[in-house]
C-alpha cells in the first residue's frame, strides 16, 4: 500500500510524489479530503500546554510504587 500527496487542478489528480508501479498497472485511489493544516491545528494548539505543570520522573515513580503488591491494601478474602 501506498500513500502519497497529490492536488486536484482541471479534474485531474496531480501527483506530488513519484511512484515506484509498473508501466500500466490499475490501482484502487482513496480520497481523504482532510488538508494538512486540518489535520494538525488541534495538535498544534494543545503542543506544549502542559509544560512545566508536572514532573514526568515523580509521575513514573509514583506510577510504579502503586504497581508494587506492598502498596496495595490486602484484599478480604
Amino acid at each position: 500500500m501506498h500513500t502519497v500527496r497529490a492536488r486536484f487542478a482541471n479534474g485531474v489528480l496531480e501527483l506530488l510524489e513519484t511512484l515506484d508501479l509498473d508501466e500500466g498497472r490499475e490501482v484502487t485511489v482513496s480520497i481523504d479530503e482532510r488538508t494538512p493544516s486540518r489535520l494538525g491545528r488541534g495538535m498544534r494548539a494543545a503542543a506544549g500546554a502542559w509544560k512545566g505543570t508536572h514532573d514526568p520522573e515523580r509521575l513514573k515513580r509514583e506510577i510504579y510504587a502503586a504497581r508494587r503488591m506492598t502498596s496495595r491494601p490486602r484484599p478480604d478474602l
